[in-house]
């Protein structure tokens, strides 16, 4: 994975955090019956047409391409919930509405795979791009009050999709204030080059035998 093979930009990409986001669980509306399905993660099932369970999205998008379930999707994951989030959201220009972790990645791999299981689903789409804009206007306002005395940023609510994003930004830039602020901790070349380099006591010097 990305963030494992470079650990300098501790950054993901769009698709690794997506897989992550597979693991989330939703509710599928069975139209088959079926045996449960016994995973490493767990088991799932029995599945009967017309009753409710609870799945991975993995397995729910995997059902629901085959044509075997439909998706109900999440109760955040409506016109009316997200018209109240985009409003608090533009409200508090410094606060972040609570949303789902991964609600990204869930409203794309739904966009994507079960779309006409979404009422009005061209506006839950838009409001879905409204609320990223909006959100990432305000992390790059909280990150231009950054400053050198700054040690921490707290942004509370994001989702791991802008916690992706913003991560290398904001490690890179305290470690530049840090370093600085605090030169005591960098090697000064002028203070080694002037220093002595000590030799190694060896133990007493034997006179060398004249030949």
């Amino acid at each position: 994975m990305a963030g494992q093979s470079d650990p300098q930009l501790y950054i993901f990409t769009a698709p690794e955090v997506e897989f992550l986001a597979e693991d989330e669980t939703i509710e599928i509306v069975p139209n088959i019956r079926m045996e449960a399905l016994n995973m490493i993660c767990g088991d799932f099932g029995p599945f009967f047409p017309q009753m409710a369970a609870q799945v991975p999205l993995w397995l729910a998008v995997a059902l629901k391409r085959r044509g075997k379930c439909a998706i109900r999707p999440p109760e955040w994951l409506s016109v009316v919930r997200l018209t109240q989030v985009l409003e608090a959201e533009r409200e508090s220009p410094r606060e972040f509405q609570p949303l789902p972790f991964h609600y990204v990645e869930i409203s794309r791999l739904l966009f994507d795979h079960a779309h006409d299981d979404i009422p009005d689903e061209y506006m839950v789409r838009s409001l879905i791009e409204d609320i990223r804009d909006v959100r990432f206007h305000k992390v790059e306002s909280g990150l231009e009050s950054i400053s050198g005395r700054t040690h921490a940023v707290k942004l509370k609510n994001l989702s791991a999709m802008e916690v992706n994003i913003v991560r290398p930004f904001i490690i890179r830039t305290l470690q530049a204030f840090y370093k600085h602020d605090s030169p005591q901790m960098i090697p000064q070349p002028e203070a080694v080059g002037n220093r002595r380099p000590q030799v190694a006591d060896r133990g007493p010097r034997r006179d060398l035998r004249p030949r």
